[in-house]
C-alpha cells in the first residue's frame, strides 16, 4: 500500500509542479472594442472603434461555468485595440474576452451578441504562435446615426432579373 502511495505521488508531483509554473512565452491575446453606431448587429462601415473601453479577459471550469478561475482587465488604446499577456495555460477552461465599459457616453450598452468572444488559451492544440486574435467585441449606441440608412442599403439584397 505504501509503495503504491508513494508511486502515485512521484508521478503526480511533477505534474502538479509543471502545471502550477508559469508559461517561458505568455499568450498575447489581441482585439478590437467598436460601437455599433448603425444598432445593426454587425460592424459596418460607419462603425467607429472605441479607446478607453473596457474589457476583460474571464475563464471558467469546463465543468462549472459559474466558477471563475482566471480574471485579468485591460483598456483599449487610441485606436480601440488591444492587446493584454497572460501567463498560464487555461487548457481546460473556457475563455471569453468580455465588454465591461465603454467611456462613450453614448455608446455605453453592450451590443447584445456581440458582448464576449471566445479565446482558447492552451498550447496543446496545434496552434503554434502565442499570439491569440479574438473576433471584435462592442457596444451599441442609444440611437443609431443619420446616415445609418443609407448605410444599411448596401447590405440589403439585390434581385437580378434574368
Amino acid at each position: 500500500m505504501a509503495k503504491t502511495v508513494l508511486l502515485i505521488a512521484l508521478c503526480l508531483l511533477p505534474a502538479l509542479a509543471v502545471a502550477s509554473r508559469p508559461m517561458k512565452n505568455p499568450f498575447i491575446v489581441e482585439g478590437k472594442v467598436y460601437c455599433d453606431t448603425c444598432r445593426a448587429g454587425f460592424e459596418t462601415s460607419a462603425t467607429t472603434y472605441i479607446p478607453g473601453a473596457r474589457i476583460r479577459i474571464e475563464c471558467v471550469d469546463r465543468n462549472a461555468p459559474s466558477k471563475v478561475l482566471f480574471r485579468k482587465e485591460t483598456t483599449t488604446d487610441s485606436e480601440g485595440c488591444y492587446s493584454m499577456l497572460v501567463a498560464e495555460d487555461h487548457g481546460n477552461q473556457i475563455c471569453d474576452a468580455v465588454v465591461v465599459s465603454s467611456p462613450q457616453q453614448n455608446c455605453a450598452k453592450a451590443a447584445p451578441g456581440r458582448d464576449r468572444a471566445r479565446v482558447i488559451l492552451t498550447g496543446y492544440n496545434g496552434i503554434a504562435s502565442e499570439k491569440r486574435f479574438v473576433n471584435n467585441i462592442g457596444f451599441e449606441m442609444d440611437e443609431p446615426l443619420a446616415l445609418c440608412s443609407n448605410v444599411l442599403k448596401q447590405y440589403q439584397e439585390t434581385e437580378y432579373e434574368n
